[in-house]
């Protein structure tokens, strides 16, 4: 296979502003700060707290999901670099969304205590609202500088909120906070995020009310949006039906092992997606068929990796349940052996989403979670009624492997996708 040169976009491992290498160092961090504090907190409070603390992220990730506007992928997708007045409506309309999003939260707080059986853990449930009013009001030049593939400034903010998170969370839980912990840290990490992105990022858009100038998005952000909302159904569906039915223990041992398979499979390539989409853009306005021809390159590195990392795993499943989190998490080991299967199809999708909007293909990644879904409500109801929750992560699984069959269809079928020489 004849190597591919591409100075101006190589992902050799060095340390310039827009080299992966800044991707990889962030991913690895970050998700390694919130393994320590997620698998630290969860030792000392057991499947009940962090099922709680689930439900709470459940709200927000649902409300969000439904009123996602696509605008930071237009912003980085986009032919031109959006102007100080676009970036103006740009955070109205986040800021907005936020706002109304931690109002409706706080709203139905009372009816999801009721509904999954928390009992006591409505301040709980209302204190999680604080999340999407602060991602929403942070500044909008975080876009421009995904776009610009400022890589090495966008690591250190993340860095630093995951650091600060990280400790919060930790010192609170240590203090005797206990679910709480989860989530102030949370809070204060967007926080220390939120601030840095207007303290160091330009262009700084002026903080006034402006609702016009952005509908060039619209063509581009709708597919977004319906995506968010479609993939709300398939990410969330399962977790809802597992804490209604079996309550926040199961649900903790569900989201755990999900959890966790996520941080050793899904999670670098989720990284290298944020790399991959910018990057993918750029080489696309420049030489499409390039583009192409490095989608594939990926592709086949990224699933070689990702079969021999499953083996391992699910050979080592038990051990490493009793060393991380003690035998109060036993009972999530046969659902970590789904799961791994089910996060390596989720790297092999983050390849393939990060390639389809880059083109501005993004309705094919709705196509592909509506076939998911149309899948996930034929199969959830028998398989859930025969082996319960181990059903319902298999049915997961399995509608997974069917939108990475589409994609991947849709990738391979592109009319400027050569093949490889």
């Amino acid at each position: 296979m004849r190597a591919i040169r591409l100075p101006a976009f190589s992902i050799a491992a060095s340390f310039g502003t827009s080299a992966a290498t800044w991707v990889l160092l962030q991913q690895f961090t970050v998700r390694g700060l919130v393994a320590i504090k997620f698998l630290a907190i969860g030792r000392m409070l057991g499947p009940s707290a962090i099922g709680s603390v689930s439900i709470a992220l459940l709200g927000v990730a649902i409300a969000e999901s439904l009123s996602d506007t696509g605008l930071p992928q237009a912003v980085i997708q986009g032919t031109n670099t959006p102007t100080r007045s676009e970036l103006a409506a740009v955070w109205t309309t986040l800021a907005t969304r936020g706002l109304l999003v931690a109002l409706l939260l706080i709203a139905l707080a009372p009816v999801m205590n009721s509904q999954f059986h928390l009992g006591n853990a409505l301040v709980l449930l209302q204190l999680a609202a604080a999340l999407p009013l602060i991602r929403g009001v942070a500044s909008p030049a975080y876009f421009v500088v995904q776009r610009n593939r400022g890589f090495q400034h966008i690591a250190g903010i993340e860095i630093a909120a995951a650091f600060v998170d990280c400790c919060t969370g930790l010192a609170f839980a240590f203090g005797g906070a206990g679910a709480y912990s989860l989530l102030i840290g949370m809070i204060v990490g967007e926080t220390l995020k939120s601030t840095l992105t207007w303290a160091t990022m330009k262009p700084r858009p002026p903080i006034r009310a402006a609702w016009s100038g952005i509908g060039h998005y619209i063509g581009f952000s709708r597919w977004i949006w319906a995506g968010s909302v479609v993939n709300l159904l398939l990410n969330q569906f399962d977790k809802v039906v597992v804490g209604k039915l079996l309550g926040p223990a199961q649900l903790g041992a569900y989201q755990m092992s999900s959890k966790l398979a996520q941080m050793l499979l899904t999670d670098a390539a989720f990284a290298m997606g944020q790399y991959l989409f910018p990057t993918f853009s750029a080489q696309h306005r420049h030489d499409a068929r390039v583009a192409a021809r490095l989608v594939k390159l990926y592709l086949v590195v990224v699933a070689c990796g990702l079969t021999m990392f499953v083996v391992l795993l699910r050979m080592t499943a038990a051990p490493l349940f009793a060393l991380i989190l003690g035998p109060a998490w036993m009972s999530a080991v046969p659902l970590f052996k789904i799961f791994v299967i089910n996060m390596a199809i989720g790297a092999l999708i983050a390849v393939l989403v990060a390639y389809l909007r880059a083109v501005g293909d993004a309705k094919a990644t709705t196509h592909a979670s509506l076939i998911q879904m149309v899948i996930l409500f034929a199969i959830v109801p028998p398989l859930t009624h025969f082996w319960g929750v181990t059903g319902i992560a298999w049915s997961m699984t399995v509608g997974m492997g069917s939108a990475a069959t589409w994609m991947l269809y849709r990738t391979l079928r592109r009319h400027n996708a050569p093949s490889f020489p």
